[in-house]
């Protein structure tokens, strides 16, 4: 484990009230709006493209198993 890196774990509610009140003072009331919007439209185009790239890769697997013949898409069953 890195030394330096070995203290960070899982983020509290404490660290993030710190962390909004440092964002608060560095960029001040009237932005914070405007970084939330940007942070949310971020957030939501992460989502539809991870989602969009799961889809593609279960077509392309669907369409693998079609060509190989095995179109069983259950899961074996365990004895």
């Amino acid at each position: 484990m890195d030394p330096i890196l070995g203290f960070i774990g899982p983020i509290g509610w404490q660290e993030l009230l710190i962390i909004l009140a440092l964002v608060l003072i560095v960029f001040g009331p009237r932005k914070l709006p405007e970084i939330a919007e940007a942070f949310g439209k971020s957030i939501n185009k992460f989502k539809s493209a991870t989602r969009d790239a799961t889809d593609e890769v279960k077509k392309e697997l669907d369409d693998v198993r079609r060509e190989v013949g095995n179109d069983d898409t259950k899961p074996p069953r365990q004895s």
